[in-house]
């Protein structure tokens, strides 16, 4: 299968240099904004009187101030694993070129002058991908708690579909501009989406998932240039 061979050349190139410092650029912003997340939430609680809650037959009981910063740490702690994919999007969303590039100075030497946006519009769509994923599957939450067999599925479906959308048609605007971007992606869409769910796939497990937008950019360059009509 075609997708399949864009994948395993996207993880060939994982050693790329430029591969490795937008990885770690991202890691290190998504580490960074998620330390200062917690930090702000933990100070914000302490400018706040003890919480005071009432138990049956206890009556009224004070949790210390340290507990309520505790679950509030530890609530940003186990939300990261979910916050860590969008926030990772965001930031490689700045720096989609290097990585697009990197692959088509490897696989597609005659693949032309290329649009180039600049950083600040880089953020912004990285910011609007984000909260797009979030927006969807704070909504899906509904279908995951009422099909809970399907939640699997219906996650890997949706992040598939949000991904391989948002991928492709960032990756070929470099090549054709907006509207015969979306033209290709309409035409293609299964492919398309197909390559999402392969890329949405390891998304639930943290730590990993911030893998998923490097490697996603990779595959689905290898993918617009094959579905253009150009090979690798």
């Amino acid at each position: 299968m075609a997708l399949i061979g864009d994948f395993l050349k996207a993880v060939g190139q994982m050693t790329d240099r430029r591969f490795l410092n937008v990885l770690l650029m991202a890691l290190g912003l998504t580490i960074a904004l998620l330390v200062a997340i917690t930090w702000v939430a933990a100070w914000s609680l302490s400018l706040l009187p003890d919480p005071l809650f009432t138990l049956p037959w206890i009556g009224p009981v004070s949790l210390p101030l340290t507990g309520a910063q505790g679950l509030a740490v530890g609530g940003i702690i186990l939300a990261s694993g979910f916050l860590m994919f969008p926030v990772a999007a965001v930031f490689v969303g700045m720096f989609l070129d290097q990585i697009a590039d990197a692959v088509e100075t490897r696989h597609y030497a005659g693949a032309g002058e290329t649009r180039r946006p600049g950083w600040v519009e880089g953020l912004l769509t990285g910011l609007g991908f984000a909260g797009v994923v979030l927006g969807a599957n704070l909504l899906a939450l509904i279908f995951y708690l009422v099909l809970p067999p399907l939640a699997p599925f219906i996650f890997i479906a949706l992040n598939g579909y949000l991904l391989g959308r948002e991928y492709f048609q960032l990756v070929a605007v470099r090549h054709i501009g907006p509207e015969a971007a979306e033209a290709l992606r309409r035409q293609h869409w299964i492919r398309v989406w197909i390559a999402g769910v392969l890329m949405a796939i390891p998304l639930s497990i943290p730590v990993l998932n911030l893998l998923v937008p490097v490697l996603a950019v990779a595959t689905i360059t290898h993918q617009y240039h094959r579905l253009a009509g150009r090979t690798g």
